[in-house]
């Protein structure tokens, strides 16, 4: 059996399965979100890694709202956002029309809205309900709480 650390934050208890991630990604992660702008970002990445630790359901549509939630933050108190977005995309399109985000990046981005955030978050009809195994979930998780922490420090400079 693995030995599996904890982390205790903001009165919750979090699973820690690697330590250089919880280093360089989720305690700077928590240190940049504590500020009360990001609390929808806080919360919805808090019911990821609860959901995620609990098997609860579609743990990583609740991480991706968290990246959506950041990506609008930061497009709207940038003024590049136009009252015209209707989804993702568009508010990365402006974060990339900003000088925020590479054209690379912006895909980057999209793809994971694409094929992750957006199946779990829309009924899918007659067919195969969309489900992410542990490692993927574990990935979804961390890369959002990673990109989260790239956008607002690049946003606070």
């Amino acid at each position: 059996m693995r030995a599996v650390s904890i982390n205790y934050h903001n009165g919750f208890i979090q699973l820690v399965f690697d330590e250089i991630t919880n280093q360089e990604v989720e305690k700077p992660f928590w240190r940049l979100v504590s500020d009360p702008k990001w609390q929808n970002v806080d919360y919805d990445m808090k019911d990821a890694i609860d959901r995620r630790d609990t098997q609860g359901r579609d743990p990583a549509l609740y991480a991706g709202k968290a990246l959506e939630s950041t990506i609008k933050i930061i497009s709207n108190e940038r003024g590049l956002s136009t009252g015209r977005e209707r989804g993702a995309k568009n508010y990365i399109d402006n974060l990339r029309s900003g000088g925020i985000l590479e054209a690379w990046e912006a895909e980057t981005l999209e793809v994971f809205f694409k094929h992750v955030r957006n199946p779990l978050s829309h009924g899918p009809g007659a067919e195969e309900l969309t489900s992410l195994s542990i490692p993927q979930t574990n990935w979804a998780i961390e890369s959002c709480m990673s990109w989260i922490k790239s956008l607002i420090q690049r946003a606070d400079n």
